[in-house]
C-alpha cells in the first residue's frame, strides 16, 4: 500500500524545509534552535518560525477559545487559515529566497489534533494540500508520562484545550491532558510510517539528540550554498 501523501511534492524553490514535531515537552523547540543556531555558524541562511504565529487570525482563536466557541471543525478552518497566512507571509518567501526554513510545528500538527477531536484525517489534510512536503520531518517520540511530567516542571499553566478538556475525556486537567496526548501520540507514530518522518527517540540527552538531527541533514547540505559561496558566486 503505498504511503499517503503529505502534500504535493512539486518544489518551485531552491531552498530546504525542515520540520520539527511531537507532543509538547518533546524537545523539538530546543533542538530547532539549536541546529539552526550550528547552521549559521556554518554560513548557512536560516528562518525559523513557529505554529499558530499568524497575526491574521491570532485574536480570534483567543476569543474562541477563551469563550469556548470553537467546535472540532472551527477550530481546524480557523488553524488552517492561520497557516496558509503564515505560509504566504514568512515560509514561501524564504524558500523562494534559499533559505533553510525551520518550523516548529507544521501542518502535521494539524493533522493530529484534529484527527484526536474527531475530524475526517482526508478532510483535513485536503485543508493543507497546497504545504509542500517538507525535505525532513523530525519526529521527537516521548511517552505520554514523560511529556506530563516536563509539562508540569515546567510550571507553566496547561491551557483548556491543549488538555483536550473540550472533549469532555476526564474531569481533572492533568487526567485529560495525558489521555489527549495519547491521542495525540498515537496519530503521531502511525504518521512516522505513513509520511516518512526521521523519528527521534527524545528521551535521550540533548547532545545525543542534537548530533543525530546535524548528521541526518549533512546530506542535504553537501551542495547547499553558504553566505560564502554565494558571495563569491557573484
Amino acid at each position: 500500500m503505498a504511503p499517503e501523501a503529505a502534500a504535493a511534492p512539486s518544489r518551485p524553490y531552491p531552498g530546504q524545509l525542515l520540520v520539527f514535531e511531537g507532543l509538547d515537552g518533546s524537545g523539538k523547540s530546543t533542538q530547532a534552535h539549536l541546529l539552526g543556531t550550528w547552521l549559521r555558524s556554518r554560513g548557512h541562511r536560516v528562518f525559523f518560525t513557529e505554529w499558530n504565529s499568524s497575526e491574521l487570525v491570532a485574536a480570534t482563536i483567543r476569543r474562541g477559545k477563551k469563550k469556548g466557541l470553537l467546535t472540532p471543525t472551527t477550530f481546524s478552518l480557523l488553524h488552517a487559515t492561520d497557516f496558509a497566512d503564515r505560509f504566504e507571509r514568512h515560509i514561501l518567501p524564504p524558500l523562494r529566497a534559499g533559505y533553510l526554513v525551520l518550523c516548529d510545528r507544521y501542518v502535521y500538527t494539524a493533522f493530529v489534533r484534529d484527527a484526536a477531536r474527531g475530524c475526517t484525517p482526508s478532510w483535513v489534510r485536503n485543508l493543507y494540500s497546497f504545504a509542500p512536503r517538507p525535505d525532513r520531518t523530525f519526529y521527537f517520540q516521548v511517552p505520554v508520562s514523560v511529556s506530563l511530567q516536563r509539562k508540569i516542571a515546567s510550571r507553566t499553566k496547561i491551557s483548556y484545550y491543549e488538555a483536550g478538556m473540550d472533549l469532555g475525556l476526564a474531569g481533572e486537567v492533568t487526567d485529560s491532558y495525558a489521555k489527549f496526548q495519547a491521542r495525540l501520540k498515537h496519530e503521531y507514530d502511525r504518521m512516522a510510517t505513513t509520511d516518512g518522518f526521521v523519528v527521534v527517540d527524545a528521551s535521550r540527552p540533548v547532545e545525543r539528540i542534537q548530533a543525530e538531527i546535524r548528521t541526518q541533514i549533512r546530506p542535504l547540505l553537501a551542495h547547499f550554498p553558504t553566505m560564502e559561496s554565494l558571495i563569491h558566486d557573484h
